[in-house]
C-alpha cells in the first residue's frame, strides 16, 4: 500500500491542525482560509489527502508530505562543526534557569537545549543566542516571569515565534527578523509574564577584540 493511502489517524490530523493554528498565528492564513483548512482536514480520510492541506506552508520541523521528520542534527549559529556536534552530544534535553531577587545569563558558546525554562521572581536573566548552538533545529524558551525581565539576543536570520501571554506585561519583538525560510533555526518563546517583560532583538556577531 502507497504512504499516501494509508488512512489518518487523529495524531496525524493534530499535526496538521497545530501547523495551521501556527500559520495563522504568524498571519500566513487569513481566519477564513484557517477555517476553510480545518474543515478540509477533518473531511480527510487518508494521510494523502492530508499533505496538501499544509504544501504551501513552511515547516517547522517537520514534513507532512512524507509525515516523518526533518533532521535533528544541530544547528550553530555561527559555524558548525566538530565543536558544534560536540556539545549537542551533551544535551539533557532540557535546562533550568532561575533569577530571584538577582541575575542569570548565557552567552558565548553555550548549548540551547530543546526546552529551556526560564523564571524571574523580580530579577533578570540574559540569554545571549549569537555564538550559541542550538541542539535541534527548533527549540523552545518558556518563561514565567514575576516582575523582572528577560533579554534574549539572537543572530540575525533566526525565526523567532512569539507564543507567550501577558498580564501588564509583554514581550517586546520590534528589533527581530521577518525570516521566512523554512530552513532557518526557530526559536519559539511560550510562558507567561506578570508585571514583567521579555525583550527579544537581532543583532550581528560580537566584535573580537584586537590584541595589542
Amino acid at each position: 500500500m502507497q504512504p499516501e493511502h494509508i488512512r489518518a489517524s487523529d495524531a496525524d490530523r493534530d499535526k496538521v491542525a497545530e501547523r495551521l493554528r501556527e500559520a495563522l498565528a504568524e498571519g500566513r492564513l487569513s481566519p477564513v482560509e484557517h477555517e476553510e483548512r480545518l474543515d478540509t482536514l477533518y473531511r480527510a480520510k487518508t494521510v494523502g489527502e492530508l499533505a496538501p492541506i499544509v504544501e504551501d506552508l513552511p515547516s517547522p520541523g517537520y514534513d507532512y508530505a512524507s509525515m516523518e521528520r526533518h533532521s535533528s542534527d544541530p544547528s550553530g549559529m555561527e559555524i558548525l562543526g566538530s565543536e558544534a556536534r560536540d556539545l549537542a552530544g551533551q544535551s539533557k534535553g532540557s535546562e533550568n534557569l532561575v533569577a530571584v531577587f538577582g541575575g542569570c545569563e548565557r552567552k558565548g558558546r553555550w548549548l540551547v537545549e530543546p526546552r529551556t525554562n526560564v523564571s524571574v521572581l523580580c530579577g533578570g536573566v540574559e540569554l545571549d543566542l549569537r555564538e550559541a548552538v542550538l541542539s535541534q533545529h527548533e527549540v523552545t524558551i518558556q518563561v514565567a516571569v514575576i516582575l523582572g525581565g528577560v533579554d534574549i539576543t539572537v543572530p540575525h536570520g533566526v525565526r523567532v515565534i512569539n507564543n507567550t501571554s501577558a498580564i501588564l506585561g509583554g514581550t517586546d519583538m520590534h528589533k527581530t527578523d521577518q525570516v521566512t525560510d523554512p530552513n532557518a533555526p526557530v526559536v519559539r518563546l511560550t510562558g507567561t509574564c506578570m508585571l514583567g517583560g521579555v525583550d527579544i532583538k537581532a543583532k550581528g556577531p560580537k566584535r573580537k577584540k584586537k590584541k595589542r
